[in-house]
């Protein structure tokens, strides 16, 4: 699993090609730390690539460039475009029904 920063991104795109399915977290975040070893542990279809997008620096400009109020946040992204999206919950972060759902997004994008 690759960890990306922003300098992995120009404006709202992933300046990679592929598809990949990405994590936005923070070290500090007491639910980014119980679900990132669920994403980690997240199989991805063969043709997707999984990465950590590390916002632990609040003056990181991704929190804005990408309007993430709160972590963890999900995100899917074909050839640098954002396809997919899901936010954490204030005071509950995201859960096993939000990797079912990324996991229907990233085998509903042929």
């Amino acid at each position: 699993m690759e960890r990306l920063s922003a300098s992995d991104f120009t404006d709202k795109h992933l300046d990679r090609p592929g598809r990949w399915a990405v994590c936005f977290l923070a070290d500090w975040c007491p639910f980014c730390q119980d679900f990132r070893p669920k994403f980690e542990a997240f199989t991805p279809p063969a043709n997707v690539r999984m990465a950590r997008v590390d916002v632990t620096d609040l003056e990181s400009p991704l929190w804005e460039r990408f309007e993430v109020d709160v972590v963890p946040t999900l995100a899917t992204f074909i050839d640098g475009e954002l396809t997919w999206r899901r936010d954490g919950l204030l005071g509950r972060g995201l859960s096993a029904k939000d990797l079912a759902d990324l996991d229907r997004a990233l085998r509903s994008k042929k």
